[in-house]
């Protein structure tokens, strides 16, 4: 892999990791319709991965940071019963989302990836993943509560069905971020508290893929160079996820009534263009 072609891959990993267009599917259609010559599952590019991981999830630490510390301090009491109930749900609503992505992911990850991998398939799935994000901006406002619906509100029932959407992700071309946010806003969350929710989920499924894909390059040699090109793509992911969760908090905080249908029509429309282009290439 070429500089120029990690630091492109490095800004879309930072960007298109949070943002919900799937980072996995731009991963796959982009390299296809640039006719990049490297192989995404080449063990070689694990280094490569691991790295843009890390920046990613350094990246959310940084920006959430507060909202840890003050979860952490709060689960042991720091201010009050109250608080210390609420921030010990939090905590167990986090958990409880991973559980389903933690048992589809072990069973059927490595299948559905190797099924549904290929750049058609991925383009497809991302012109689904707009589909997804329209239809359920427009079935909120059927299940949408007139008063404000906090993270604390939230039930065990509701972290799983919302846990539940996080398994599309599985699928190469459906956004973890965009599935886990829609999935919050059907059960009653805003724009923005469902976006906290899902960076919060990220934070600990993103370290576990680090630390799986670190372990899966134990055996692997790792040339100098290429090590040197991972470590600037982490800084630039990282550096682009940081920028990237700032703005899509704000934007969510001000477009709550239809924040996720300009990112639906990008996907719609890029997806079914690339699809179109590989099915006739082919």
């Amino acid at each position: 892999m070429s500089l120029f072609q990690a630091l492109i891959m490095a800004l879309l990993q930072g960007a298109t990791e949070l943002f919900p267009v799937s980072s996995l599917g731009h991963a796959v259609v982009l390299p296809s319709l640039l006719h990049w010559s490297y192989d995404l599952h080449d063990p070689t590019f694990l280094p490569f991965l691991v790295m843009l991981h890390m920046g990613t999830s350094v990246a959310l630490l940084i920006f959430f940071w507060q909202d840890w510390l003050a979860l952490c301090k709060g689960a042991f009491g720091a201010f009050g019963h109250r608080i210390q109930l609420e921030s010990l749900h939090i905590l167990w609503l986090i958990c409880l989302a991973t559980v389903p992505a933690v048992i589809i992911g072990g069973l059927f990850e490595h299948w559905l990836r190797s099924v549904f991998g290929s750049a058609s398939s991925a383009a497809l799935f991302l012109f689904l993943n707009g589909v997804l994000l329209l239809v359920v901006e427009k079935l909120r406002g059927s299940v949408v509560r007139k008063d404000v619906r906090y993270l604390a509100s939230l039930t065990s029932r509701d972290a799983l069905f919302i846990g539940v959407f996080q398994c599309f992700a599985f699928f190469p071309g459906l956004s973890r971020s965009g599935a886990t946010i829609c999935g919050g806003l059907l059960r009653g969350l805003h724009h923005d508290a469902a976006a906290r929710f899902s960076f919060l989920m990220a934070q600990p499924v993103i370290i576990a893929a680090t630390v799986r894909e670190a372990f899966k390059m134990r055996h692997t040699p790792i040339d100098p160079g290429q090590m040197h090109i991972a470590l600037l793509a982490a800084v630039v992911s990282g550096v682009t996820a940081l920028a990237s969760t700032a703005l899509l908090m704000r934007y969510f905080r001000r477009h709550d009534s239809w924040a996720m249908s300009p990112f639906a029509w990008y996907c719609m429309v890029v997806g079914g263009s690339a699809f179109l282009i590989f099915h006739f290439a082919g």
